[in-house]
C-alpha cells in the first residue's frame, strides 16, 4: 500500500510517503509559517524524490485533531481534496495518538501526549502500551490543567510527551508526585508523519464527504453565537450547518 501522510494539526508540519509500512521520504518542520503556503510544495517535493505521481498513492492519512483550528482545516481539506479527486481511501488519526505511538514500547506507564490549548488548558489523552500496542485509557479531550492532574493522580507512573510539555513542566511537578511522573526526551516531542502513516495503514478508511476535524472545543465564533443565543434550541442549527 502506498500512503501519503499529512500532519498540520499544530505548529510542526510533517509529511511522509510510505509503501507497505516502509518509509520512503519525509519532511518535518517546526517553523512558524503558514501551512497553507508550505504544505503543497512539500508534498510536491516528496513526490519528485520518489518519482511517484499523485495517482500512484492508495491512501491518504491525515491528523484529524485536536490542534490548531486553522492547521487542522488546511491538512484535512488537502487530504479530502486528494482523496476525492483521485478516488483514493482516506483515514483520520488522532493527533495525540501520533505522539503517544512513539512511546508504544514503554511499559507500565500511562502515556500522556499533550498540546497547549491556551489559558492553562491543554489537549490531552491517556494511552498505555499492552503487548506492544497502544490502548486508550483516557479519551482525548480539551481540559484544564488542574482537572487533568486530578485524573492522573490515581496512576502509579505517568510519562508526558510533546513539545508543549516544557511550558507546563513546573506546574505538573508541583501538582503531581514528582517521583511518579517523567517527561519524554525532546526527540519524541514532535509529531512524525511516518508514525501517522503507520497507524493509518492499519485503520479503516472513512467516508470522505462526512469526514471532519476533531476540534474537541468550540470555535470562537460558535462560543460567541451560543453566548448570544442562550435561550435557543441549538441542535437543528448545528445539523443544518
Amino acid at each position: 500500500m502506498k500512503v501519503l501522510a499529512i500532519d498540520t494539526s499544530n505548529q510542526p508540519l510533517s509529511v511522509a510517503l510510505l509503501e507497505d509500512e516502509q518509509l520512503l521520504t519525509t519532511t518535518t518542520t517546526n517553523i512558524n509559517k503558514n501551512h497553507s503556503v508550505t504544505l503543497m510544495p512539500l508534498i510536491e517535493g516528496l513526490f519528485k524524490q520518489t518519482k511517484w505521481k499523485p495517482q500512484d498513492i492508495d491512501r491518504i492519512v491525515v491528523a484529524q485533531g485536536p490542534g490548531s483550528y486553522t492547521g487542522l482545516r488546511i491538512g484535512i481539506t488537502t487530504a479530502k481534496t486528494f482523496a476525492c479527486t483521485l478516488n483514493k481511501e482516506l483515514v483520520g488519526v488522532s493527533s495525540l495518538e501520533v505522539l503517544a505511538e512513539t512511546l508504544a514500547n514503554v511499559e507500565d506507564y500511562l502515556i500522556v501526549p499533550l498540546f497547549d490549548a491556551r489559558r492553562n488548558n491543554v489537549f490531552a489523552g491517556g494511552y498505555q502500551s499492552k503487548n506492544g500496542k497502544l490502548v486508550q485509557i483516557i479519551a482525548d479531550q480539551h481540559i484544564e490543567l488542574e482537572r487533568l492532574c486530578e485524573l492522573l493522580r490515581g496512576h502509579a507512573k505517568v510519562i508526558f510527551v510533546g513539545k508543549d510539555c516544557t511550558s507546563f513542566k513546573k506546574q505538573l511537578l508541583e501538582k503531581l508526585d514528582s517521583k511518579k511522573i517523567s517527561f519524554a526526551a525532546q526527540n519524541f516531542a514532535y509529531p512524525q508523519a511516518y508514525v501517522l502513516g503507520l497507524i493509518g495503514e492499519k485503520n479503516a478508511a472513512v467516508e470522505i464527504n462526512s469526514f471532519v476535524p476533531h476540534y474537541l472545543r468550540l470555535t470562537q465564533a460558535e462560543t460567541q453565537w451560543l453566548k448570544n443565543h442562550r435561550e435557543t434550541d441549538h441542535e437543528p442549527y448545528v445539523e443544518k450547518i
